[in-house]
């Protein structure tokens, strides 16, 4: 599944010469556009000597990729996606602008000078009768830190609303709140060299095998290396790729994974594993966390968690007797009710035990996307400014006022509206332009059909997006195309707070432009010139490090010649320090971002999943991806390998249960919530857990194989985070004689959206 570095060396990008661009036989480094590993790619142009030039479906000549040995955070590893990356930049590009006044409408292109024209007018004429806050956008954990910033400045600051929220919002903020109450601040503690120093490694809410397989492979590795020096304890439902290595899988009910954790502080109290030094010198609230634990008895936890109580012991000592105690977790933990609550417990038992700001130890989040950190540094949620400030916050507000030149009180005071309210928005025809950026909500998002619904209220729907045919796209009104990655100069950050340059190595895609270069133009059109005033991307980021000065993400001694000349740095970077690639961790010297200077210790009860099974769905649905496929099938769908790895979605589901409802292995069956029908080949195994059944989230209905496994989904998000609970939904399944397609397929709606396109395109 991962690879060396040669190994796959296969795959490559699209590539059309130009004057401005010569051809080179040189390689370049950049960052994986995939997960939020961010590993070090060396692509190779096409057309070495003596070799045949490889081409994709379209007859693109193509780049290949493979692992970057000197990248810090991967050193020459990359799995099959990032291998394979190449084989999906040519295919199936949007060209040019095209614009329709109603969905009915086909497709027509237009100029970019039109398409400027048009939202000039839209932003003017709903700000003179709307206001601000009925513009909303949309982004992504796929933007360079570049256009993450110029959104913020160009909504927050500009139009003055804070209606810019990102698919972050659906998997990272969880753990983005979870940081902030526990620790004072956002910002993972820890760094991938932790995985070679930790004696006890608890992965919760992660299938790291399939979802982050680089850092999954170095782990495997260190477990061959040193099989008593490390302790693997895995909490999943499921008996995933990752649990097969555990020392100890706790297959917990879903939902239970807070009662868990107040379970096991409560036995680490009881058996005097705690660091009474770190809790009197650098917490605070570990009275009132005593007491919201104190009714989670062993016998209570186990019973309520369905797990042995031995197990629970077990892991228990494990924290009481062991240093160097290293937590990872993702989707699993954050895409819940309770997410922030979740987080906060984790990070409990590290304050609790002590075990932060050292070698081997801490609470460490693993991002979906490869710049979702990125995005949190720029103030890429409804709630944040750049260099992690709040929109609540006044001290916060002016400074960035100052930094960007506009008046004081320019920055609303109030949050915005986060991605679902967003659609709510539109449900109530309150929102006149929705903007999506770089992402695909039309799979993403819970409760499609709703959402569906929403979009075709709204005026205007705009789309920037790298590819024509994606499923959000059928629901625009103004497609722009974008620039991919590969085709213009940014930052990125990965999980472990380190910032790759990511070059443009390919000229761009006929009209497309970089998203911060679209933003910026609008800026300047609707009368902020000065504020928006670039030439390069390299003083887009030389303006956002600076206002990161003296936070915790202080990123001020970054910059684009930097990062060229001496490759990925860590955060923080303050201006003065020298280039290093050693790793650095936060809070070495026990001091927290907060007023008091102290962690806190959080005193969430259980809440439990916010759909629970019932007699008519007496199911819980899990939803989660494949190894071959990344979020949506936008890229990776192109790639012939990585479709024949996983040919079309199955329901995995207990041999109990598939007799309990007359199914049978490879049969098909009918799973259905409050929100709808779907069908799917059934996979029957005993490696998830009686009463849960799992669906991958990939396929949206252009794929032939289509099974919306989001559109079951219910919106009921965590209150803190507003994350929405994408992990648990409650269903009935059922024998199914023919295959339910999704409307757009059924009633003929896709082909005609595809020829209204298609004209344009050509």
């Amino acid at each position: 599944m991962v690879t060396t570095p040669d190994a796959f060396g296969i795959g490559g990008f699209s590539i059309h010469w130009s004057a401005a661009m010569p051809p080179t036989t040189a390689s370049v480094q950049s960052q994986c556009p995939y997960c939020g590993v961010g590993c070090g790619l060396d692509l190779l142009p096409p057309g070495e000597a003596g070799k045949a030039v490889k081409r994709d479906a379209e007859g693109n000549p193509m780049w290949s990729a493979r692992g970057h040995r000197e990248h810090p955070s991967s050193h020459g590893q990359v799995c099959i996606k990032g291998a394979t990356v190449g084989e999906t930049l040519g295919q199936g590009r949007l060209s040019q602008p095209l614009y329709r006044a109603t969905l009915a409408d086909p497709f027509e292109a237009i100029s970019w000078n039109s398409a400027f024209d048009l939202l000039t007018e839209r932003i003017q004429s709903t700000l003179a009768s709307k206001g601000a806050d009925a513009i909303a956008m949309y982004g992504s954990g796929q933007f360079h830190t570049e256009d993450y910033y110029i959104a913020q400045k160009l909504l927050k600051g500009a139009l003055g609303t804070n209606n810019f929220d990102a698919n972050s919002r659906l998997c990272m903020s969880s753990a983005v709140a979870g940081y902030t109450r526990s620790l004072g601040s956002d910002g993972p503690p820890c760094c991938y060299e932790d995985l070679d120093h930790c004696s006890v490694v608890i992965l919760i809410g992660t299938n790291t095998a399939e979802c982050h397989p680089v850092l999954f492979q170095r782990l495997l590795k260190r477990k061959k290396r040193d099989p008593n020096g490390l302790t693997i304890v895995v909490v999943d439902p499921r008996s995933t790729d990752t649990a097969k290595i555990a020392d100890y899988h706790l297959a917990l009910a879903p939902g239970t994974d807070l009662a868990l954790l107040h379970g096991l502080a409560r036995l680490i109290i009881q058996d005097n594993g705690f660091d009474s030094d770190f809790i009197d010198t650098a917490t605070e609230g570990f009275a009132g966390f005593t007491q919201t634990i104190k009714t989670w008895t062993p016998g209570k936890t186990s019973k309520f968690c369905g797990i042995a109580e031995k197990d629970l012991r077990a892991v228990a000592r494990l924290w009481s007797r062991k240093e160097r105690i290293l937590s990872l977790w993702s989707m699993g933990v954050n895409q819940r009710r309770e997410g922030t609550a979740v987080v906060g417990g984790l990070i409990n038992l590290h304050l609790l035990t002590g075990e932060i700001g050292k070698a081997g130890a801490g609470p460490f989040s693993l991002t979906g996307q490869p710049n979702a950190m990125g995005g949190r540094e720029a103030g890429g949620l409804a709630h944040l400014l750049p260099g992690y400030r709040l929109v609540t916050n006044a001290d916060h507000r002016h400074a960035v006022e100052k930094a960007w030149g506009f008046a004081p009180g320019s920055i609303a005071a109030h949050p915005g509206l986060d991605a679902w309210k967003q659609v709510e928005a539109m449900e109530r025809g309150e929102l006149d332009l929705w903007w999506v950026a770089a992402t695909n909500p039309l799979v993403s998002m819970p409760d499609l059909e709703r959402v569906k619904a929403a979009m075709q209220r709204c005026k205007l729907v705009v789309v920037s997006e790298a590819y024509a045919d994606t499923e959000t796209s059928h629901y625009a009104h103004l497609l722009l195309p974008a620039a991919q990655w590969s085709e213009k100069n940014g930052a990125m950050t990965n999980s472990e707070r380190r910032v790759t340059f990511c070059p443009a190595f390919r000229p761009r895609h006929g009209e497309s432009r970089p998203d911060w270069d679209v933003f910026a133009e609008l800026g300047r059109r609707l009368g902020f010139v000065d504020q928006f005033s670039y030439n390069s991307a390299a003083e887009v980021y030389e303006e956002f490090t600076a206002i990161t000065a003296a936070r915790v993400c202080d990123m001020s001694g970054l910059s684009h010649a930097l990062l060229q000349e001496h490759g990925p740095q860590q955060w923080p970077y303050p201006k003065g320090e020298g280039p290093t690639t050693t790793s650095k961790r936060l809070y070495e010297d026990k001091r927290f971002p907060t007023p008091s200077g102290r962690a806190k210790f959080q005193q969430d009860k259980p809440l439990g999943l916010a759909e629970p099974p019932c007699e008519m769905y007496p199911l819980v649905l899990t939803v989660g991806r494949y190894l071959g496929q990344w979020h949506t099938m936008t890229r990776t769908g192109k790639v012939p390998r990585l479709n024949a790895m996983h040919p079309e979605p199955s329901l995995e589901m207990h041999p109990n249960d598939a007799k309990r409802f007359g199914l049978d292995d490879k049969g098909l069956a009918a799973i259905t919530s409050r929100r709808g029908t779907l069908t799917a080949r059934v996979c029957i195994s005993e490696r998830i857990r009686i009463g849960s059944v799992f669906l991958p989230m990939h396929w949206g209905f252009t794929q032939a194989e289509a099974c919306e496994a989001n559109a079951l989904m219910h919106d009921q998000a965590c209150p803190i985070s507003k994350q929405p609970e994408l992990k648990a939904s409650a269903v009935v399944v059922a024998p199914a004689v023919s295959v339910v397609k999704p409307s757009e397929q059924d009633t003929g709606i896709l082909d005609n959206l595809r020829r209204l396109l298609t004209p344009a395109l050509r």
